[in-house]
Formats: structure tokens, C-alpha cells, sequence
């Protein structure tokens, strides 16, 4: 007799038995109500009269489906991305939300469509992190009362019309023609600025603009080409004409 009263309670036992993982914790519910939080270890449930709720801790990254949403100023985007999260309280993420997992997914699309539709597409392009972190205040405060805490939201891809996509390509190209065009001017100006202070170097010093037409003639003798165009100095022009008044003079007298 005893014997199978000793066999029917160790049976009892170990049909009792939970396992929690180092990863996670066990909610405790006796007869509906409940009794507290089960650590890592193997745990004694008894049927029918309690309940254990096993709630993982780790870290959980969610996708987050894409989602069309309307910009400031009404360009119809796609953006998705993912939600990283973790369990802080186990009690709270039971008893205060049905379905944590589902409703924290739910509350990251609603926020993403709503950040993105208060902000313009040149600032969703260009400040991807500071819009992210704006995602990550506004759900980490709302699962809070869950015992949830946000610790990363990223915004993998946005996705634009292809009528916009073509439009942004050429609002691309014509500002690097812009660039170019800037700094080709300024080139230009640096060039014509040295051009004009070498100019007036050689006005300066005397026989520097002859020293300097003997180099040109020497660089021309090195050249393959037929044509050679010479340009005379302006002191040897104004020398001939000295020279020709000169003999204009002599004659008439």
C-alpha cells in the first residue's frame, strides 16, 4: 500500500517539475493569483492548482514590416526597420499587455509612420540616426508600463517612387555640374591673379620681358610644328618707331 502511495506522490513531483533557463524567468500563478517571480532552475508547478508563465530575457530584434507612410511634405515613402528590445520586469510584460512581442511590434510600425510623417524626405535621407533615436524615445516610453526596454531602433531602407528617385539623380547631377563650375571659376581667378602679377614683374625689371621672349623662341625650336607665330615686345615696336621718326626727321631737313 504504501508503496504506491510513495510511487503516486514521486509521480506527482515529477510531472510537477518545470525547468526555467538561465535565460529566462518563470511567472508564478497560484490558483489565478499571482505569487511571484521563478529564477533559473528546476521548479515544483502543481497541476490544476498553480500555473507558470516562462518569459524570455534576451534581447530580441524585430523587423518591423514595410510601411508607406507620407512625408511633410507629401512624398508617399516605404520605410521599414528593426526594434531592439529586451524583457526588464517578467511580472509586468505577463500582466499589464496580452502579447508583448505582438503589441511592441504593433506600437514600433504606428510610431514609425507617425515620426515620418513629421519630418521632410531631404531630413528622413540625411538624419536617419537622429529620426531612429526619436523612434526609440517614443516606444521605449510607452512599453515601459510593460516592463519593456528599447535599447536600438534602426531604420534599415526607404524606399521612394521611381519618379522621385529619378528626380533626386538629377538634382545630384546638376549639383556636382554646379561644383565644377565653382571651381573652375575659381581657377580662373587664380590663374588671371598670378598671370597679372607676373606681368607686373617683368614691367618691372628691365630686359626681363626680352629674357622672356628668347625662352619662348627657345621652347618653339623643340616643336614639331610648321607654323611659328613671333610677337614682337612692345619696347622693340616702340624702338623701330623712335627709330623710323628719327630718319623722318633727318630727310626732311
Amino acid at each position: 500500500m504504501w508503496i504506491y502511495i510513495i510511487g503516486a506522490i514521486v509521480f506527482v513531483i515529477v510531472i510537477s517539475l518545470r525547468q526555467i533557463n538561465a535565460y529566462q524567468r518563470g511567472v508564478m500563478f497560484t490558483m489565478g493569483r499571482f505569487t511571484g517571480i521563478k529564477k533559473a532552475g528546476w521548479r515544483i508547478v502543481f497541476p490544476v492548482f498553480q500555473q507558470m508563465t516562462k518569459v524570455d530575457m534576451r534581447t530580441k530584434a524585430v523587423d518591423v514590416p514595410d510601411q508607406k507612410a507620407i512625408t511633410k511634405d507629401n512624398i508617399s515613402v516605404g520605410v521599414n526597420a528593426v526594434i531592439y528590445y529586451k524583457v526588464v520586469d517578467a511580472d509586468k510584460a505577463v500582466l499589464e499587455v496580452e502579447n508583448f512581442y505582438y503589441a511592441t511590434s504593433q506600437l514600433a510600425q504606428t510610431t514609425m509612420r507617425n515620426v515620418v510623417g513629421e519630418v521632410e524626405l531631404d531630413d528622413l535621407l540625411s538624419q536617419r540616426e537622429k529620426i531612429s533615436e526619436k523612434i526609440k524615445l517614443i516606444v521605449d516610453k510607452a512599453t515601459d508600463p510593460w516592463g519593456i526596454r528599447v535599447e536600438n531602433v534602426e531604420l534599415k531602407d526607404v524606399s521612394l517612387p521611381e519618379n522621385m528617385e529619378r528626380t533626386i539623380a538629377k538634382q545630384a547631377e546638376a549639383e556636382r555640374e554646379k561644383r565644377a563650375v565653382i571651381i573652375k571659376a575659381e581657377g580662373e581667378v587664380q590663374a588671371a591673379s598670378n598671370m597679372a602679377a607676373a606681368a607686373k614683374t617683368l614691367a618691372g625689371s628691365v630686359g626681363a620681358l626680352h629674357l622672356r621672349t628668347l625662352q619662348s623662341l627657345n621652347d618653339l625650336s623643340s616643336d614639331q610644328s610648321n607654323t611659328v607665330v613671333f610677337a614682337l615686345p612692345i619696347e622693340i615696336l616702340r624702338a623701330f618707331e623712335g627709330f623710323a621718326g628719327k630718319m623722318k626727321k633727318d630727310i626732311g631737313e
